[in-house]
């Protein structure tokens, strides 16, 4: 590694050693909160995912940038994460799609990197003691150790309105016409979509009666970042419009469905970062291997509205609910993947299929 040292300290004062990577900002310190994916690929992805706003994303798999980095596989016009930690950064990638190195990338959108870091320790630290704040960085260690000391993470946190569009957009040209709301919503989410509707992007400050006036024929909740109990008025316009028009939640859509229907939300020790969690539907009993980032979940037994649907497997978190009379449905996984697989993505012919025959077919 050619960069300056670095240091990396957790909130309660654990300490890594490495080397600075990506950009360098000039205060030498970075804060945020830690917590690990476990994906072996989908790394540029992983990061320009707006879901990582608030956090720091350490990679489990220890070679990370190896195919370089392509416009194609970004999922938001910038990365949110505020950095990354790495086993080994790949100096020479090789893949026909690549057009750069991911270090370029990250210094390109001024993201700071860690490497050299021993991720196996850091994973299991996390999954001990749960995603903590702290600090990392080339500047004086003693700087980087206080930092971490007055880090916070994303409870109670509101990154939505950071990482949201400050526009509507629209994208698909198809017969239904659905708005989706932009917590935070994945390039490919919205690719996905526009492949069988005509899609309106809006803010996530989007009103109900706004929603209203654009006459659609159903309404998207996308993922995002940060804390749901800390989203108070976009449950309120769930709330308002559920009943109304027929709904589709995924991620921070689902605990927010979720929480309009009577549930709350509770923090995960180490949340869900991954692309290998089974989940299985109550109802067929199909097992999927889903995609996942979430640090939230729902709670079980305070939903009054809805039933589960889908569980995850590892640890038995709701991971799908459903209110056939009120005709709306959501999951905490991504069927969207992104990186990740596709056995999920049925759930979008689920949603098209609910508007055009008004019947939520999953119980």
């Amino acid at each position: 590694m050619t960069g300056p040292r670095a240091t990396l300290v957790l909130h309660d004062g654990t300490v890594f050693e490495g080397y600075a990577a990506g950009y360098l900002p000039e205060s030498g310190v970075t804060t945020g909160e830690f917590v690990f994916n476990t994906a072996l690929s989908g790394y540029q992805e992983v990061i320009t995912d707006p879901s990582y706003a608030g956090q720091v994303v350490a990679f489990t798999y220890p070679h990370i940038g190896n195919y370089g980095v392509t416009a194609a596989d970004e999922e938001a016009g910038r990365p949110w994460c505020r950095g990354v930690v790495v086993r080994e950064l790949s100096e020479l990638p090789s893949n026909w799609r690549s057009t750069g190195s991911l270090e370029s990338f990250l210094r390109e959108h001024d993201v700071p990197a860690i490497v050299g870091v021993d991720t196996r320790r850091l994973t299991r630290h996390l999954r001990a003691h749960g995603a903590l704040p702290g600090a990392f960085g080339h500047g004086d260690p003693a700087e980087v150790a206080a930092a971490a000391r007055t880090a916070v993470g994303t409870d109670g946190a509101d990154f939505v309105s950071l990482v949201s569009t400050k526009a509507p957009y629209v994208r698909g040209e198809g017969d239904l016409h659905i708005v989706a709301f932009d917590y935070g919503i994945k390039e490919t989410m919205v690719r996905e979509l526009a492949r069988r509707f005509r899609v309106t992007v809006v803010p996530a400050s989007t009103s109900a009666h706004e929603v209203e006036e654009l006459g659609p024929d159903g309404v998207f909740l996308s993922n995002g970042p940060g804390d749901p109990a800390a989203l108070v008025e976009e449950v309120r316009v769930v709330r308002d419009l559920v009943g109304a028009v027929p709904v589709f939640g995924i991620c921070l859509g689902h605990q927010l469905l979720a929480t309009a229907l009577g549930g709350t939300t509770y923090k995960l020790p180490f949340g869900h970062h991954g692309s290998n969690h089974p989940v299985q539907d109550l109802v067929t009993g199909r097992i999927e291997i889903t995609a996942q980032n979430h640090n939230y979940a729902v709670t079980p037994g305070s939903l009054s509205r809805a039933v589960v649907s889908h569980l995850n497997l590892n640890d038995g978190v709701i991971e799908g609910i459903a209110a056939p009379e009120e005709r709306c449905f959501s999951v905490q996984y991504h069927p969207e993947a992104g990186p990740g697989p596709h056995d999920a993505r049925y759930l979008f012919e689920r949603f098209e299929a609910l508007l055009r025959t008004d019947t939520l077919e999953v119980l």
